[in-house]
């Protein structure tokens, strides 16, 4: 049977001890003050809810989360019993049958395989409203290697890659960053198509 958590479930109780209660949290606070307060927000790869999708409901958004982990699912509700969460794979989610005005998956996108990935960015932008905003983290620089505490290959298009692809589905990469924890990010936006007037009927 194939594990969509990435290895994530057999090591939940090891990441909540060890995952940083800081790392993360002020890049993700600044953009979700970029979204308008009550933005719908998904939060791809939860976890736990602690502590992202917590700052994210700081912040006055309207926040559902989905992880393939059952123990992290089960965390979350304890820790954020207010708020929507799926134990569901990025790649066979529902994504709670809505669109979203914000989408985030941090420490996700290069646990998927280089496939995987190419097919979460054209979801994403299926769920995502027009001038809706993305948010992930992947290494700029193509690459693979272990992940940390499951010892599962991971692997990073590249930043050429990723703004290549994203555009492909009308999704501007605005800026890129790194965090105290050098997470390097992509920040999106899913463009606005302007509304061509209609030529007036002349007589």
């Amino acid at each position: 049977m194939v594990d969509r958590s990435s290895g994530y479930e057999g090591v939940a109780a090891e990441f909540v001890r060890v995952r940083s209660t800081t790392v993360g949290v002020g890049r993700v606070r600044d953009w979700a003050k970029a979204l308008p307060r009550g933005a719908a927000v998904v939060d791809l790869g939860c976890g736990p809810g602690v502590p992202l999708t917590e700052a994210l409901v700081a912040e006055g958004l309207r926040v559902y989360g989905i992880d393939a982990a059952p123990s992290f699912v089960q965390a979350f509700r304890c820790n954020l019993p207010d708020t929507p969460v799926a134990c569901e794979s990025v790649q066979d989610s529902t994504f709670f049958g809505r669109t979203f005005d914000g989408v985030l998956a941090w420490g996700l996108m290069f646990l998927l395989s280089a496939e995987d990935q190419r097919h979460l960015i054209q979801r994403i932008a299926d769920i995502l409203a027009p001038g809706g905003r993305l948010l992930f983290t992947s290494a700029a620089r193509i690459g693979s290697g272990k992940d940390v505490l499951t010892a599962v290959e991971s692997r990073s298009l590249g930043a050429e890659e990723y703004r290549r692809r994203l555009a492909a589905v009308e999704i501007s990469v605005v800026g890129e960053y790194e965090d105290e924890g050098h997470n390097h990010y992509f920040d999106a936006v899913k463009e606005t198509k302007a509304i061509r007037p209609t030529s007036p009927i002349v007589e």
